[in-house]
């Protein structure tokens, strides 16, 4: 009797297919960028918003957005249709952050904190339940072990082309006199044109496997706290705190190092950036092709101690030379790359090993939980650094004349701080045991039951979508 299915499932996910699925995240990738880096700005500078009330309004929302993770995912894994679990939730998902992106990123000046809050958090609500029910669709097409590790590859090269392509819009924008209000309203027609053509590929052109539950177990308190202190989950969230902490490290302190520390300009250290950006790209898919020879988890400790020894060359760079920083940042560029694309691609292979011990389905919640590791490390990191900065007597306002030792200070923070924690999130893997061996036989006691469950429930595969 064969599994139940919601749509064409692919017996392999070649390059094509694995392209077509993977696109689904690009609308989610460049929201990412924006927030990060452009809507705050576009608030206070062009929109008249208060800095104190974009700042509060920011909290609050992510305050409220860590809560709503977890129950986002506990939903997604408990939704059972013919037309599937993640695809459902996709489809659900894309209007949601359409909606949300045309009301803040097309805002007019006049808007206020009630406004910019409702948005805000209807804007992250679609984020997250994409950002969740992707990777989780992902793991159910590619169960092996290899097979997982080239998706989620693929995965990540497509993140790193849209964030090229997103943080080419601005550079593009200046080329053409648009004016700096004119960024954010491009990246809001990206992501609404992105939105409907990427998903809608998605669920159009891929089925979903529909995994099933067993009938004698019911989803128990006592269910979530094994998950929460999982050894195995453990360790992998405690990594992927790490190595968030780690970049988001630089992230905080990057235009000040490159200009206080480098001597480099705005402009050159955005130019260093796309650098970094085009780097990743090359190396998600060799860094995915390395974890099916030695194992994700050796893969992610080479990654680590690579990155590691790359960047303690970042304080050698001459100065002023924008050439001289090139090589550094191709080099940790590459490595980098294969932080997230590994992580999630161990989570789900230890999300197997959670549905073989308790019959049910936590792969949305597996990585509703991660979600929440690495918001929290992404915060830490400009709570950490700033304080260091004022500790250390650097000064980044403009005009300020800081003294030698304040900026060398400011060149060992930036290095020593990632350096450390990036060599913390490959440590943690030290004597992993869910290697490929290990994860086939996981599979094959999981197919051989999902068929008997199957069977017994008189389930065949419903006509294709």
């Amino acid at each position: 009797m064969s599994e139940p299915t919601a749509g064409r499932v692919p017996e392999q996910m070649g390059l094509g297919r694995s392209v077509a699925f993977s696109i689904a995240g690009v609308p989610v990738t460049a929201v990412d960028i924006a927030l990060l880096i452009y809507l705050p700005p576009h608030l206070s500078g062009h929109l008249g918003v208060p800095l104190t009330v974009v700042g509060i309004c920011w909290a609050v929302v992510r305050l409220l957005d860590i809560i709503v993770d977890p129950l986002l995912g506990v939903a997604i894994d408990a939704t059972r249709s013919r037309f599937g679990r993640y695809r459902l939730w996709m489809v659900l998902g894309a209007p949601i952050l359409m909606a949300a992106t045309w009301m803040l990123f097309f805002a007019k000046p006049g808007i206020g904190a009630a406004y910019l809050i409702g948005w805000l958090l209807a804007l992250y609500l679609g984020r997250s339940i994409l950002h969740m029910a992707h990777p989780a669709w992902a793991s159910t097409l590619a169960r092996t072990y290899n097979e997982r590790a080239r998706l989620f590859g693929v995965l990540a090269a497509v993140t790193v082309a849209t964030s090229l392509v997103v943080l080419s819009l601005p550079v593009i924008n200046a080329a053409l006199s648009g004016g700096d209000a004119r960024n954010i309203v491009l990246m809001g027609w990206f992501v609404l044109l992105s939105a409907p053509l990427t998903i809608g590929l998605a669920v159009w052109r891929t089925g979903e496997r529909l995994n099933p539950n067993l009938a004698s177990e019911r989803a128990g308190l006592s269910d979530y706290l094994q998950l929460l202190i999982k050894p195995d989950l453990m360790r992998l969230y405690l990594a992927a705190t790490a190595l968030t902490l780690g970049p988001g490290w630089m992230s905080s302190l990057y235009l000040f190092f490159m200009e206080g520390y480098n001597g480099l300009n705005a402009s050159q250290a955005s130019i260093l950036l796309l650098v970094y950006t085009v780097a990743g790209l090359a190396g998600a898919p060799l860094m995915a092709g390395l974890a099916t020879r030695i194992g994700k988890h050796g893969a992610l400790m080479a990654a680590t101690t690579g990155y590691s020894l790359g960047l303690c060359t970042v304080l050698f760079t001459p100065y002023g030379s924008l050439l001289g920083a090139m090589p550094t940042m191709i080099w940790c560029g590459f490595m980098g790359v294969g932080f997230e694309l590994i992580i999630r691609a161990m989570l789900a292979d230890v999300a197997d090993q959670v549905r073989l011990e308790q019959g049910r389905e936590r792969l949305s919640l597996i990585f509703a939980l991660n979600t929440l590791t690495t918001k929290i490390a992404t915060a830490a990191a400009v709570a950490i650094t700033f304080p260091l900065l004022q500790y250390i007597g650097y000064s980044p306002k403009a005009g300020t004349h800081n003294s030698a030792a304040a900026i060398q200070g400011l060149g060992l923070t930036f290095a020593l701080g990632p350096i450390v924690f990036v060599m913390l999130g490959g440590a943690c893997l030290i004597g992993w045991k869910l290697n490929a061996a290990r994860h086939s036989a996981i599979r094959a006691e999981l197919d051989l039951r999902d068929a008997a469950a199957a069977a017994d429930a008189g389930l065949g595969s419903p006509a294709e979508s």
